[in-house]
């Protein structure tokens, strides 16, 4: 290992807890920040949805201690401003970045649990580019309290892999005699997997044409950090929660505050003058007790936080939602047939019901971690060229 030291006050790292929150009594002094660089043989994590490995060095950790001076909780990402101190007295300001809204509620956090003004010590994963920022892995209150919310390298704060639900319970009100109610609410939590470098198969079957795009793109460009639409693929790989309604001539789909209308009365082409939009136009049938899919007149995108391009025109993605016997979970695959592929990507994922689960709307979403890194950076005239 190589260690490197930073001009920013921290304290020794504190051994990780099981739990969420935790009492600590001892105190630890001011010193200097030491970072440990991990071989380049060693194997580093699983990457993150907003691909975390692109903006944190995973082998490079810090530990601040300061004062809040700003609180952001909002979507994409929950994001502290903090005043760290420094060993000669002076001050830095830093940015920390953990989870999205829901999964922090999840984990029994709300915006009051730090506020501006409180102090904290905080350790995790430096931002790359010497950009001032850390995702945070542990957090100490000023009262001893330790939170472990873990940072954006690792799926555990997301997934869950346990069904609440009866199976002699009705989830929805079906309006059509379809083969199965699949309107109510489902937890998309169940079985998660990180929506980065996820699809199959692998390695990528680019062509000529989807690898220059893929090495185009770059990770500061990607749509879902400005708070702009990830587009279907993305929002279908994605933890938050699924309202499914039965509206008659179609199903009515809300995840993360987007509503999505899936057709069900036999129309194959939007309405004259349709645009092309994240969500596309879907429509839906039942064969057997699995339900089917299609989507077309997507807008072009990104398939994952690892920038995966997806072409908008000529895409065609279609979803198959298969249930359980119990009826209380489902397989879900979505398989992207895109123009800058020699063979269609599949996604895989879960949703089960939930006896527990509150299906709350999520807050908008606050882009302005995203322009401060880029101004940072010295990216900001690139925005305005894209």
């Amino acid at each position: 290992m190589i260690e490197v030291a930073v001009p920013v006050c921290v304290m020794e790292k504190a051994v990780m807890e099981d739990s969420n929150a935790v009492s600590r009594s001892k105190r630890l002094g001011c010193c200097t920040v030491v970072l440990a660089l991990a071989a380049l043989s060693a194997a580093g994590p699983v990457c993150a949805h907003h691909s975390f490995a692109a903006e944190y060095d995973a082998n490079r950790h810090g530990t601040l201690r300061g004062e809040i001076v700003e609180v952001q909780f909002v979507n994409p990402h929950v994001r502290y401003l903090i005043r760290a101190e420094l060993d000669d007295g002076t001050t830095e300001e830093w940015e920390l970045q953990t989870h999205n809204v829901s999964t922090m509620v999840r984990m029994g956090w709300t915006a009051e649990t730090i506020e501006a003004g409180d102090r904290i010590e905080v350790s995790g994963a430096l931002g790359r580019n010497d950009v001032r920022k850390l995702s945070m892995d542990s957090v100490i209150l000023a009262d001893g309290t330790r939170y472990n919310p873990r940072g954006g390298e690792v799926a555990n704060a997301y997934a869950t892999t346990e069904i609440n639900a009866d199976p002699n319970k009705s989830y929805g009100v079906a309006v059509n005699a379809y083969p199965i109610d699949i309107t109510g609410v489902w937890d998309n939590t169940y079985r998660f997997r990180l929506t980065v470098d996820d699809l199959e198969p692998r390695p990528t079957p680019f062509t000529p044409e989807g690898r220059a795009a893929y090495e185009a793109n770059e990770n500061w460009a990607d749509p879902s950090k400005s708070c702009r639409s990830g587009g279907l693929p993305r929002l279908f790989g994605s933890p938050t929660n699924m309202e499914i309604l039965d509206v008659g001539d179609y199903y009515l789909v809300t995840q993360a505050n987007r509503p999505r209308r899936i057709w069900m009365d036999g129309r194959t082409e939007p309405p004259t003058g349709s645009a092309a939009s994240p969500m596309g136009f879907s429509t839906g049938r039942w064969e057997g007790d699995v339900f089917i899919i299609e989507t077309t007149h997507l807008q072009p995108g990104w398939l994952d936080g690892s920038g995966l391009p997806m072409s908008g025109e000529g895409t065609r993605v279609v979803e198959t939602y298969t249930i359980s016997g119990d009826r209380l979970s489902m397989e879900r695959r979505m398989t992207i047939h895109d123009p800058y592929y020699t063979e269609p990507l599949v996604r895989v994922r879960g949703s089960a019901r939930n006896d527990d689960l509150q299906f709350v709307l999520e807050p908008g979403c606050d882009p302005r971690g995203y322009y401060r890194d880029l101004q940072q950076q010295g990216l900001m005239e690139a925005l305005w060229e894209n």
